[in-house]
């Protein structure tokens, strides 16, 4: 692997900048890349599957196709734990956005590509209109507190009720929506509009439920 290539680990989810990702890696791609990335404090990059399953698997004489999106999000490891041997449990934190700009598959089936970083979101408040976002989001989060379940939700501190692009990630981590979806909301320049396009989706999925 090229120095300046980003190993890729192409999933069937979407990672959002500060979001947060368990993975148990069993994979023998993965599990090398998992170990050095954590030795060397360095990040990989999670992509969106857009063909193919998350488990490379024999489709032939060889193994079955695997495309993913362009758009993805350096993953950074804050917990590392290895269960037994052939298998690692890993906690990451979603970091920068980026671009793949070339990628390939080497021998043993681990993606690494060149990827280009994507600018940070601007820090945007959240306006008056939009404010219910963040009152909905803290009220999930105090009863999930009180059931003790708020250990293990992506949806972790530091909050940041008032940043715009920040909470539009945290709903579009949570709301039931399609893969592709969610993914375009990941790759979504503007903060602001992807607040405003979650909150159209909570609205209407409130209104459903509350008729």
């Amino acid at each position: 692997m090229d120095a300046a290539e980003t190993p890729l680990f192409p999933l069937r989810s979407v990672l959002f900048p500060d979001g947060h990702l368990a993975l148990r890696i069993f994979e023998p791609r993965y599990l090398d890349m998992v170990q050095r990335c954590h030795a060397q404090g360095e990040p990989f990059g999670v992509v969106t599957l857009s063909e193919g399953e998350e488990v490379r698997r024999r489709d032939g004489e060889g193994f079955a196709r695997e495309v993913f999106h362009d758009a993805g999000t350096l993953a950074r490891i804050t917990h590392f734990q290895r269960d037994q041997p052939g298998l690692i449990a890993i906690r990451t934190l979603g970091a920068q956005r980026f671009r793949v700009l070339d990628s390939r598959r080497l021998s043993h089936g681990l993606w690494v590509g060149h990827v280009e970083l994507l600018a940070d979101d601007a820090a945007v408040p959240v306006p008056d209109d939009l404010a219910s976002a963040a009152r909905q989001l803290q009220d999930l989060l105090a009863g999930w507190t009180a059931r003790g379940q708020a250990a293990d939700l992506p949806l972790q501190p530091p909050y940041r009720w008032d940043d715009a692009g920040w909470l539009a990630n945290r709903w579009a981590e949570l709301l039931p929506m399609p893969l592709l979806a969610r993914q375009r909301l990941m790759a979504m320049a503007n903060p602001l509009l992807r607040l405003e396009l979650v909150v159209d989706r909570l609205d209407t999925l409130t209104r459903s439920a509350n008729p």
